[in-house]
């Protein structure tokens, strides 16, 4: 350790307690997490429901793709209702409506603001407190309730299957006909919807707020803010401040900004390509072919928000339902998969790059033989999880093999659980073929292994931290599955490939001699100190209403503000990285891949900080969880961060195994400045406003009015939908210019600019 001990024991510490907290938590949602009643019976004692037919229900939800229609608890995609709100909505209103006329020979919005009183407090009572589970793990419910669920069945039947009345609902909602086609697993379907508003309403044990802590925000039976909410949020802000107010003083007084000669030449390129790097040419084009892929289906995803079953007529006109093979559903779907995959291949691809250098410049036996088997693995994956989803939507694959093979319903963690094992096989791989690049450096005498060590902890934590996404099960509770989601969601790919990028960054800029090596390695190591600090126990902000304690809401909301915090330095770091392209003459030939980082900086500040912090307290959160608020974050820090990496990692890579090959400046220009221009189009012009107005909504009546076809069917928000193109289109065509840039370095014929 020897200098960096401090900074170590600091790391080692953080990693320690902050893992402790986050699996102590882990193990409260497993004891407490919403239970799935053994039955629902009425007062009379008919069974409605079984536990069997609850979790039938949940398997049933996953083979229509799940999240990726509607949301349930709040997670999921925002075009069709938020199940749970909707059917809490429209039950309690129907039980008022059948109450009223049982007492008062009319509907309840005929009744007096006394008499509706009553009503309500009746109705906060039922669904508050009596459908509290029995020590036989029954709920029993009353014979009005019943009726007022089987009142609204014939809609969400004519909303999964086909009937012709709800033909512009489906459109609107983006479901294809018969989303569900058997009749059978609908009724299963419901069940399961059923259990999630009762999750929502229910009272738990010995509280006053529900499982949910209260979500979604439903007037009717007090659903609002708890007390703990409102005090964590709260300090949440004030920690916030105060974490900030002591990163600049440390900043300040404890960083030193040392003087560097830059070298002459380009020290990186210097060191012969190894065989395994000359294979890399593949891993970029993959990299920009599946981005190419994922923008055109990310435009036509926002496409089906206007037209939910068409494409501009051109179907209509083909005699094709477009919605029929290629639904909302399925499109969003390969959507945020194409994402995951080609982010990952660019960080994937730089790590392979980085192991001979690390190395001494060569390569281990067999290493290239490694990394093309690794190339067709990772093509086997994504080829087949796509047909999986494929078949699985499309329902031709039997429903009993969907959760294996097909959809597993459960958002960025799509793909069937044995594409799922697959792609942690391939992983492993990589992480192999890392490590036994590593061993010849650690022997090395005399040298300081610090920035290494930490590079290879970093190597690690990509490697393996996909695994949690494996730690749930098809039946598993969705409060157990959440928290495991969120494991890979956010620590997987917001904390390790953080850590891994910021490790590589030290890494690659040592080495080419723009910082020195204690400067890199103790900024490396204190960085990852503060980036896990906030992130580990920061992972249960994702928690806050799906059934999760209020313990871990108080630890969620704190940890995520401090989250924020180091993101105020990174105007510096943009600096810093766009100034490198200046310092010498070939530093100017990677200008590209600089200022990719650079934007990476920016959205990082923008996307994580600002629109991350938008939706972390869980005062903001318990209004606009599942809101297009929500999308704002996803895009700006999914892309815009890491995106942008793994851009940046390829074009770099791509700049060293071809040599003799340049960027070409006009078409990289407009490749960035498009895609720059096109994120903030679609936030500024369409996701952001839209989701201030959802809020609104929600805020003022509540959670189902916020996601209902009445309220986004508005021309208003229908308009703001339609403009988004404009800055889709832009977005695209800057796509394209920089994977065109990156095929025709690999595989083009360039002028030597040696």
């Amino acid at each position: 350790m020897g200098q960096y001990k401090k900074l170590w024991l600091l790391l080692i510490a953080v990693l320690t307690v902050c893992f402790t907290i986050l699996g102590y938590m882990g193990s409260e949602i497993y004891k407490k997490a919403p239970p799935y009643p053994e039955r629902v019976v009425t007062t009379s004692g008919k069974v409605l429901m079984t536990k069997d037919d609850i979790l039938a229900g949940q398997s049933a939800w996953q083979t229509t793709g799940g999240m990726e229609v509607g949301s349930v608890l709040g997670h999921g995609a925002y075009q069709a209702p938020d199940w749970t709100a909707d059917w809490l909505h429209r039950e309690l209103t129907a039980w008022l409506d059948l109450t009223a006329q049982a007492d008062y020979g009319k509907n309840f919005d005929k009744l007096t603001t006394e008499e509706q009183a009553v009503l309500k407090t009746r109705l906060q009572d039922e669904y508050r407190v009596q459908s509290a589970v029995k020590e036989d793990g029954s709920v029993i419910i009353s014979e009005t309730r019943a009726k007022a669920i089987e009142t609204i069945l014939p809609y969400y039947h004519g909303v999964y299957g086909d009937d012709p009345a709800l033909q512009t609902t489906r459109e609107h909602f983006a479901m294809k006909n018969n989303t569900l086609p058997s009749k059978e697993a609908r009724e299963k379907l419901f069940n399961f919807f059923f259990w999630t508003s009762w999750s929502s309403s229910a009272n738990r044990p010995d509280e006053s707020f529900t499982y949910t802590n209260n979500w979604p925000h439903e007037p009717l039976i007090n659903n609002v803010p708890t007390t703990e909410n409102y005090m964590w949020s709260f300090t949440s802000i004030v920690l916030l401040l105060l974490g900030i107010g002591l990163l600049m003083w440390g900043y300040s007084f404890l960083t030193k900004h040392e003087e560097v000669e830059i070298p002459a030449e380009d020290p990186v390129a210097k060191i012969a390509l190894t065989p395994s790097q000359k294979a890399l040419g593949k891993y970029v084009f993959l990299t920009v072919a599946l981005f190419c892929a994922q923008v055109l289906l990310g435009g036509l995803t926002a496409h089906y928000t206007v037209e939910g079953q068409g494409f501009y007529g051109i179907d209509k006109a083909l005699g094709i339902e477009i919605s029929d093979w290629l639904p909302y559903s399925l499109v969003r779907t390969w959507h945020i998969q194409s994402a995951i995959f080609w982010i990952a291949t660019g960080f994937l691809t730089a790590g392979l790059f980085l192991a001979p250098i690390v190395n001494g410049g060569k390569d281990p036996k067999f290493q290239v033989a490694g990394v093309n088997f690794l190339y067709i693995a990772l093509f086997i994956v994504v080829a087949g999880s796509y047909a999986g989803n494929f078949f699985a939507l499309s329902h031709i694959m039997p429903p009993e093999f969907n959760f294996w093979f097909g959809h597993q319903g459960y958002e960025y963690l799509d793909l069937g659980r044995f594409w799922q094992l697959l792609l942690m096989v391939g992983l492993l791989l990589w992480l192999f073929l890392m490590l036994r690049c590593t061993v010849n450096a650690f022997r090395e005498k005399g040298t300081d292994k610090n920035l290494l060590a930490i590079f290879v902890a970093s190597m690690v934590g990509v490697g393996v931290f996909y695994a949690p996404g494996l730690f749930y099960g098809e039946k598993s509770p969705i409060a157990v599955m959440e928290y495991w989601r969120w494991w890979v969601v956010h620590l997987w790919v917001e904390g390790f490939f953080e850590v891994f990028a910021t490790a590589a960054f030290a890494f690659i800029f040592y080495n080419m001699g723009f910082v020195r090596r204690s400067t890199a390695t103790a900024s490396t190591l204190a960085a990852a100190a503060i980036f896990m600090m906030g992130g580990i126990p920061g992972t249960l902000h994702h928690l806050y209403f799906t059934g999760s304690t209020s313990a871990s809401m108080a630890i969620g909301a704190c940890f995520s503000a401090l989250e924020v915090v180091p993101l105020v330095l990174l105007g510096r770091e943009a600096y810093e990285h766009w100034s490198y392209q200046n310092t010498t003459q070939w530093a100017k030939r990677l200008r590209w891949p600089l200022m990719c980082f650079v934007a990476v900086a920016f959205w990082n500040m923008i996307g994580a900080g600002v629109f991350g912090f938008l939706i972390n307290p869980p005062i903001s959160l318990f209004y606009i969880q599942g809101l297009n608020t929500t999308a704002v974050h996803a895009h700006a820090a999914l892309f815009g961060v890491y995106g942008f990496l793994a851009l940046g990692f390829v074009l770099l890579v791509a700049r060293y195994i071809k040599p003799e090959a340049q960027f070409d400046d006009k078409l990289m220009s407009w490749g960035f400045w498009l895609l720059n221009g096109g994120l903030v189009g679609m936030i500024v012009i369409s996701l952001l406003p839209i989701g201030a107005i959802q809020g609104y909504a929600s805020v003022s009546q509540g959670l189902w009015y916020a996601r209902s076809e009445e309220f986004l069917q508005m021309e208003l928000l229908d308009t703001l939908r339609w403009v988004r193109t404009a800055a889709d289109l832009v977005f695209i065509g800057g796509a394209f210019c920089i994977s065109w840039q990156a095929t025709k370095m690999v595989f083009g014929r360039s002028k030597n600019n040696a």
